[in-house]
C-alpha cells in the first residue's frame, strides 16, 4: 500500500469518525459491553487497509498448497475431498464401543477416534486398585490385545484410519493396534492413523503423565524411528493444543505453546539422528475450535504459516510435505453448558464452521449432552449431522479460504503471529520447552488466562447464554448415557481369563527384556510389540518402565 493511498484512507477514516459516526453515536451510543474475543483480545470498531498496510500477498498469503500455506495445505482443499468426519467415541467395554463405531460408520462417519478410559490413559490395568470405579466410565476399557481385537472386530484396519487419544502409554496402544491388524492379516505398512503421543502438553495442561520428561522424550523418538521404517502411513505425534486451550489458555497461547512443543519434538528427532524430512511429514496437529469465529480462523492460519517457516528456516527441510501443518479439530468441550444443553448444538455449529473456514483436515463435533455425560447415540448423531449439513448444504466447502484478504482477518492473523513469536522468545530464554515446564512457566500462563476468563463471566463482562444471562428455571430432562456396573465385572473377568490362558513365563521373559532395553539404548518399540503379541497388559508394560524411569512428580509452582 503506497504512502499516498495510506494518507487518503486515514483521512477518509477520520472524516467518517468525525461526521457520520459521531452523529450516530450522539443519538445512539454503542452497547456498554466490552468488545473482546474469547481470549479477551480487544476488537476495533472497524478494520481498513491501514491495519494491513505492509501486507504482501505472496509473502503473507500465497496460494493453497504452496508456501507459506496460510490459505490451506492442499491445492484444492474441500473441492477435492471433504475433511474427515472423525467422531471421538469410547465407553464401557470393547464390545459396546465397537457397536458405536460401526453405527457411526454406517451413518457416514469417515474415520474412527478412540477415547480410552482413565486407567488405560494412566497406564493401569482394570484390576489395579487405582482403577476402581473408573472402568469404562469416561472411555473404553483396553487392557490387552484381547480388548483391541474386539474393539476393531469387523472393521477392516486396512480401509479405515484410526486416531487414538493416548499419550504416556502411546507406544503400548500403537503396538496393540499393530498386533490387532496382524490378526486381521493386515501388515503394519498398510495401517493408517494417529496416536496423540504428545507428552509435553500433559505436563503443561492435561496432567496424565507417567514418566518424567526426559525418558518420555526418549520413548517418543523411539516411536519416530520405528514408525519411519515399519509404519510409514502412521502419524506418529498429534501435537495437541486442544488440552492446552481446554485448560484455560488463550488462542495465542494455544498456537504458540503447541508449535513450541512441535518444534521441540522435531529437535529431539534430529538430535536422535533422524533426518527431518524422514519423519516431519508424518507429524500432525490437534487444535481446539472455540466460539469466537474470527479469532479461531486467524489462529489456524497463523499455525500453518509459522510452522512452514520454522521447519524451512530452522531445520532446513527440503521436502515440502515437511512444511505442511495438517490438523484435526475438536469443538470446544469447555464451551458446553449443563444449563440449557440444547444451546450447545448452536455453539458446536459455530465452532465447526470456524474449523472448516480455518482449513481443518478432520473434525470432531461435540454432542449437546457432553456437559452431563458421555454422548448418547442420538446426541452423537446430531453432532455428526451438523458436520454433514455444513459440508453439503452451507456452501462453505465450495471455495478455498473465503475470508482471505479480509482486513479484519489479515490484521488479526498478523497480530497473533507476532504474539506467537514473542512467546517463542520467552520460552527460549527459559531454556526451551522442557526447562520451561520444570519452571512452571506454561502452567502459570494458562492458570492466569483461565482465572481472567472466569472473572469476566462472574462480573458479566462476558455473557454466557443460560449461565449468567437469559437464565430460566425450566429443568430440561435429557437422556444421559450411564455405564452399567456390569461393565466392570465383564472387564475384570476378561482380564483374568487373559492372564490364565497366555504363556505367563514368556510374558515375564519379554517384560524383563523390555526393562533391559529401557536401561540401555535399544529402541523400545520392538520389545513392547513382542510383549503385546503375547498378551502382556498395558499395566504390566508401563510398570516395567516405571521400575526403570520412575514416575513424574509435578513441582509446586503456586
Amino acid at each position: 500500500m503506497g504512502t499516498k493511498e495510506k494518507q487518503s484512507v486515514s483521512q477518509t477514516k477520520r472524516d467518517w469518525e468525525n461526521n457520520t459516526l459521531k452523529e450516530t453515536l450522539d443519538k445512539s451510543p454503542e452497547r456498554r459491553e466490552r468488545f473482546i474475543t474469547t481470549s479477551s483480545r480487544p476488537i476495533a470498531r472497524i478494520y481498513t487497509p491501514i491495519d494491513i498496510a505492509d501486507f504482501n500477498y505472496e509473502e503473507h498469503l500465497g496460494f493453497p498448497g504452496q508456501y507459506p500455506y496460510t490459505r490451506g495445505v492442499y491445492p484444492t482443499m474441500y473441492r477435492g475431498r471433504l475433511w474427515t468426519m472423525r467422531m471421538f467415541s469410547g465407553f464401557g467395554t470393547a464390545e459396546q464401543t465397537n457397536t458405536r463405531f460401526r453405527y457411526l460408520l454406517e451413518q457416514g462417519q469417515t474415520g474412527l477416534s478412540v477415547a480410552f478410559h482413565l486407567p488405560t490413559i494412566q497406564g493401569y490395568d482394570s484390576d489395579d486398585p487405582m482403577s476402581k470405579g473408573e472402568i469404562g466410565v469416561c472411555g473404553v476399557a483396553v487392557d490387552s490385545l484381547a480388548d483391541m481385537e474386539i474393539l476393531f472386530s469387523h472393521i477392516p484396519l486396512n480401509k479405515v484410519t484410526t486416531s487414538m487419544t493416548i499419550n504416556a502409554p502411546a507406544a503400548v496402544l500403537l503396538c496393540f493396534y499393530i498386533a490387532a491388524a496382524e490378526k486381521q492379516g493386515v501388515s503394519s505398512t498398510q495401517i493408517g492413523g494417529t496416536i496423540q503421543n504428545d507428552i509435553l502438553k500433559e505436563y503443561q495442561a492435561q496432567k496424565t503423565w507417567i514418566f518424567p520428561p526426559d525418558p518420555s522424550m526418549r520413548i517418543i523418538t523411539d516411536i519416530l524411528q520405528f514408525c519411519t521404517k515399519k509404519v510409514p502411513r502412521w502419524n506418529t505425534i498429534s501435537i495437541s493444543g486442544y488440552h492446552i486451550r481446554e485448560a484455560g489458555a488463550t488462542a495465542v497461547q494455544e498456537v504458540a505453546f503447541t508449535l513450541a512443543n512441535g518444534l521441540a519434538y522435531v529437535q529431539a528427532g534430529v538430535d536422535a539422528g533422524l533426518k527431518v524430512d524422514d519423519f516431519a511429514p508424518r507429524l500432525s496437529f490437534f487444535f481446539d475450535s472455540h466460539l469466537d469465529l474470527f479469532e479461531e480462523i486467524a489462529k489456524f492460519r497463523v499455525a500453518r504459516r509459522v510452522w512452514a517457516r520454522e521447519i524451512q528456516d530452522r531445520f532446513k527441510a527440503k521436502n515440502p510435505r515437511s512444511y505442511l501443518l495438517r490438523f484435526h479439530t475438536q469443538t470446544a468441550g469447555v464451551s458446553l453448558t449443563a444449563q440449557q444443553p440444547e444451546n450447545n448444538i448452536v455453539r458446536t455449529t459455530i465452532e465447526a464452521l470456524a474449523a472448516i473456514l480455518g482449513g481443518t483436515q478432520s473434525l470432531h463435533t461435540n454432542s449437546m449432552d457432553e456437559a452431563w455425560a458421555l454422548p448418547t447415540e442420538k446426541a452423537a448423531t446430531i453432532a455428526l449431522r451438523t458436520q454433514q449439513i455444513l459440508a453439503h448444504e452451507s456452501g462453505v466447502a465450495n471455495t478455498i479460504d473465503p475470508l482471505g484478504g479480509s482486513y479484519f482477518i489479515e490484521a488479526l492473523t498478523n497480530e497473533m503471529e507476532e504474539e506467537t513469536y514473542r512467546y517463542f522468545d520467552r520460552i527460549e530464554k527459559l531454556g526451551g520447552v522442557v526447562e520451561a515446564i520444570k519452571k512452571g512457566f506454561f502452567q502459570r500462563e494458562i492458570s492466569d488466562s483461565a482465572f481472567r476468563f472466569q472473572r469476566e463471566i462472574e462480573e458479566k463482562e462476558r455473557i454466557i447464554v443460560g449461565v449468567n444471562e437469559y437464565v430460566t428455571d425450566d429443568q430440561l430432562e435429557i437422556p444421559v448415557l450411564k455405564i452399567d456396573p456390569e461393565v466392570e465385572r465383564t472387564q475384570l473377568a476378561r482380564l483374568q481369563k487373559t492372564r490364565k490362558t497366555r504363556n505367563n513365563q514368556k510374558v515375564d521373559q519379554l517384560l524383563g527384556q523390555l526393562q533391559r532395553a529401557a536401561e540401555g539404548t535399544d529402541n523400545l518399540l520392538p520389545h513392547i510389540l513382542a510383549a503385546v503379541r503375547e498378551y502382556a497388559t498395558v499395566g504390566e508394560i508401563c510398570n516395567a518402565l516405571r521400575d526403570v524411569y520412575g514416575e513424574y512428580q509435578e513441582p509446586i509452582i503456586f
